[in-house]
């Protein structure tokens, strides 16, 4: 007997700047870069391709290829949509080895 799923949308539950950057914080831990740039792409959507196109500069239809299944998107691209977003990436350093 199977149990019934229903589809899951990472978008949906993106609802502000803290969660997106809490979400895609965690999934830079992943060591697997596409993790992470699936988890941009939910993001972009939650937030409207639209006017995430608008505050970060690029076009809608290059943002929405950017971030879709298989794309590689260039690294000015990704820092470009994360300061919109509200989260942009930073450096920090590793806790010292025990």
């Amino acid at each position: 007997m199977t149990l019934p799923t229903a589809p899951f949308d990472g978008a949906d539950y993106l609802s502000d700047t803290e969660t997106i950057a809490h979400y895609l914080t965690a999934a830079l831990e992943d060591p697997d870069p596409d993790v992470f740039l699936l988890a941009m792409g939910d993001a972009v959507r939650a937030r409207g391709v639209k006017d995430l196109a608008q505050d970060s500069g690029l076009g809608r239809e290059n943002l929405s290829k950017a971030f879709a299944p298989g794309a590689k998107p260039r690294f000015e691209t990704v820092l470009k949509v994360a300061r919109a977003l509200g989260a942009p990436l930073e450096a920090r350093p590793l806790p010292p080895p025990r």
